[in-house]
């Protein structure tokens, strides 16, 4: 029991430590939200925080992407500084940093945008046969379904054929 306690214990510990490293630190943390975290070119994007206090202000800069500038004011809620930008369409398929500098204490949030050439996936629902080469190679033509039908049920009647001509002993 011993033997294996510690290396679960130490592979657990490690898959914590890995979560929490990878973990983004929003909220009132303050770090940077990019809301959706993938967009396509020519998207829409908004960036928040609460990095800047309650009703602060803000600057982004969004150039990495090719966006430039951007104003972060308060949201409706009166606590996040909350800032929009369109991504162009030139914009090629990568990761890229979105920094934003508050305006008082000049405390500088960082967050990354996916920018991917297709949009949100959808749900694919498979259509037609399958064509492995195997078992449906013929297709859904009914025409060489029945043909191939007809060669099966001839080579069962030829088989029973032979067999009862052996059993009998009729010389085969």
């Amino acid at each position: 029991m011993r033997r294996t306690a510690r290396p679960l214990a130490g592979t657990a510990l490690a898959v914590a430590a890995a979560a929490l490293a990878a973990a983004p630190a929003y909220g009132a943390a303050g770090g940077l939200e990019v809301s959706p975290s993938s967009a396509v070119p020519g998207g829409q994007v908004t960036v928040r925080t609460a990095a800047c206090g309650d009703g602060g202000t803000a600057t982004g800069d969004a150039s990495a992407v090719g966006a430039g500038s951007l104003s972060l004011a308060p949201g409706p809620d009166d606590q996040d500084a909350t800032g929009r930008f369109r991504v162009p369409p030139s914009a090629q398929p990568g990761t890229y940093e979105i920094t934003v500098t508050c305006t008082g204490s000049g405390r500088v949030v960082t967050g990354d945008l996916v920018i991917t050439l297709t949009g949100v996936r959808q749900q694919v629902h498979p259509r037609g046969s399958v064509k492995t080469g195997v078992g449906g190679a013929l297709g859904p033509d009914p025409v060489q379904t029945a043909a191939g039908v007809a060669a099966l049920a001839v080579a069962a009647a030829g088989g029973t054929w032979l067999l009862h001509r052996r059993a009998r002993g009729d010389g085969i």
